[in-house]
Parts: structure tokens; C-alpha cells; sequence
């Protein structure tokens, strides 16, 4: 057979169809990782019992391209949740004794055990349900950043009169398009591999996408498909007004990066200052007990590195979300 190989599908519209590959290539799967196989040995009894899952987490896990199910990845959760409970257990013996028997603080410790007990799980919990929905959020950033440089492909590549097909089977091979690329390939499988006509598989690429820039510009590509209109002053308009919307982008970005920077200055330097003197003073006068030494070290390892690490995740999120 050459260089290609064949490879017989299932019957498609009362027909058998033929796709090609690459000669010597096999079919890959998306397996679990290790603790999600074993999550799923646990509790697949279960959530095979329960029957269906949420369908919005089954949305968000398409969207985010997290190749597992909704079953699966419940069970995962649930798994790792209550690993998280005996973690939180452990934790919170360990801030009993030493509240109680070490330190002298017992009450407050005490306070910190009973958080740590509850907290530990249902964050760990709440914070793995809602990764998928975090992770597409993420992606269709990721989209919305690339977009614009993908928009000026797509309209070089329809000012050559290349055809729709060929233009996002090309643009997916482009990695340096990051998400966007990967929205393309997406609907070159569906074309190619799933016999899927290139209107469906960009309208079915629409409803999937987590980006709003994305969607509105393949619907608009069918739309304008199926009411005869010209697609190259489509994808010429898009460009530019992608570009446009970028600039505008970029001057609340840089407005939004000053704002922070002036609450840098309120929340982690001066507030933490004055409410540092302040508990020295309380302590040092014997008002506050011993309890207040620990408040102090609380603030001083705890809240000022806490605070610092949030500000810089946060500026560092904003300069990825600039960079083109």
C-alpha cells in the first residue's frame, strides 16, 4: 500500500468508509494515570450505579481537553477527597498537640486543627470539581490570546484562494498558535478522520470551544458559507477587527497592572507593617498573652508570603495573558 495504510471504519450513512494513515502508524489511547485507575477501581461500582454525571462537567471536561470521562474523574475526585480528609485529620492532631503541650495556645490552636480538619477536604474537593471549568476558562484565554495572530493566517491563506479545509488542517500544524491551533486540528478530525462534512465540524467546533472569540468567528464562518457570502472579506474583516479589539485590550490590561500596583503597596507592605507594630506593642505591654507571640509569627510567616505569592501569581497570569 506505499505509504499510506488503510483502515476500514464502521459504516457511515449505510456504507463502509476508508480512512488513510500514515504507513506503520497505530491507534493511541487516552489512558488513566495511575491514582485515576485506582480511583476508578474504587469507586466505579458507584457512579456506574448512579448513572449519569453532570453534564456541565462533562462540557467543561470537553472543553478543556481533559481526555477522561465524567465517571471517571468523579471517582477521582472522590478519591482523592478522602485521602484529603485523613491529611486534614492528621494535620489537625499535630496543631492540637502542639497548642495544648508545646506552644501554650491552646484555644487558638485548637481553632487552627478544627479549620484544617474541614477546610483541607472540602477545598480539596470543591478545587478538583471545579478544575476542568478552571482549565477551559484557562484555555479559552489562551484562545483569545492567539486569535488574532491565527485571524491574520487564516486571511493570508484565503487571499491565496486556499480552501476552507485546507486552511485549518494547515492551521493546526501550526503550533506556535498554541490553543487556537488545537481548536483547528480538532475540526480537521472531525473531517478527516470522522467523516464529518468541514460546515458541521466547524459548527460542532463552535458549540465545544471555551473561547468567545473563537465561537463567534466559526459561526460566522457558517453563516456566511450557507447564505452564499464571500469568505475572504470575512476572514479579512476579522483580522482587523481582532486587531482592534487587541489594542483595546492591551490599554486596560496595562490600566488594570497600575491598579494593582498601587494596592501592592496598601495591602502587603503598609497594612501588615502597622498591624505587625501593633501586636508587638500588645505583646510586649503583656496585654495579649501568649497567644499573641503566635498571631505575630502567623502574620510574619503566613500572611506577608502568602499575600506576596498571590500578588505575583496574579501580575504574572496578567503578563502571560499580554504576551502575544
Amino acid at each position: 500500500m506505499g505509504a499510506q495504510g488503510l483502515v476500514e471504519d464502521t459504516p457511515f450513512e449505510g456504507r463502509a468508509r476508508v480512512v488513510r494513515i500514515s504507513k506503520g502508524s497505530r491507534p493511541t489511547y487516552s489512558g488513566l494515570t495511575p491514582l485515576q485507575a485506582i480511583a476508578w477501581r474504587r469507586f466505579r461500582t458507584k457512579y456506574e450505579a448512579d448513572g449519569a454525571v453532570d453534564p456541565t462537567l462533562e462540557e467543561d471536561l470537553l472543553k478543556a481537553h481533559m481526555r477522561i470521562g465524567g465517571k471517571e474523574y468523579m471517582a477521582y475526585v472522590m478519591f482523592v477527597t478522602w485521602i484529603l480528609v485523613g491529611v486534614g485529620i492528621g494535620i489537625a492532631v499535630v496543631l492540637a498537640v502542639l497548642g495544648l503541650f508545646v506552644l501554650g495556645a491552646g484555644p487558638i490552636m485548637l481553632l487552627f486543627a478544627g479549620v484544617a480538619a474541614v477546610f483541607i477536604p472540602l477545598g480539596g474537593y470543591f478545587g478538583l470539581k471545579s478544575a476542568p471549568a478552571g482549565r477551559a476558562k484557562a484555555r479559552g484565554r489562551e484562545i483569545d490570546r492567539k486569535i488574532t495572530a491565527a485571524m491574520s493566517f487564516i486571511s493570508a491563506m484565503a487571499s491565496a484562494d486556499v480552501n476552507i479545509d485546507t486552511i485549518f488542517r494547515e492551521l493546526g500544524k501550526e503550533k506556535i498558535y498554541g490553543e487556537a491551533a488545537e481548536e483547528a486540528a480538532w475540526i480537521t478530525r472531525d473531517t478527516e478522520l470522522l467523516g464529518v462534512d468541514i460546515l458541521t465540524a466547524i459548527k460542532q467546533g463552535a458549540i465545544r470551544t471555551p473561547s468567545r472569540r473563537m465561537q463567534d468567528f466559526l459561526q460566522g464562518v457558517v453563516t456566511t458559507a450557507t447564505t452564499g457570502g464571500q469568505l475572504k472579506p470575512y476572514f479579512l474583516i476579522k483580522a482587523e477587527q481582532y486587531e482592534n479589539e487587541n489594542k483595546l485590550e492591551t490599554a486596560k490590561r496595562i490600566e488594570t497592572m497600575g491598579l494593582m500596583a498601587e494596592t501592592y503597596v496598601t495591602v502587603v507592605v503598609a497594612f501588615p507593617l502597622f498591624l505587625i507594630i501593633m501586636i508587638a506593642i500588645f505583646t510586649v505591654v503583656g496585654t495579649g498573652g501568649g497567644g499573641m507571640s503566635v498571631v505575630l509569627w502567623a502574620i510574619v510567616a503566613g500572611m506577608l508570603p502568602g499575600l506576596q505569592i498571590v500578588f505575583i501569581w496574579m501580575m504574572l497570569i496578567m503578563s502571560k495573558e499580554g504576551a502575544q
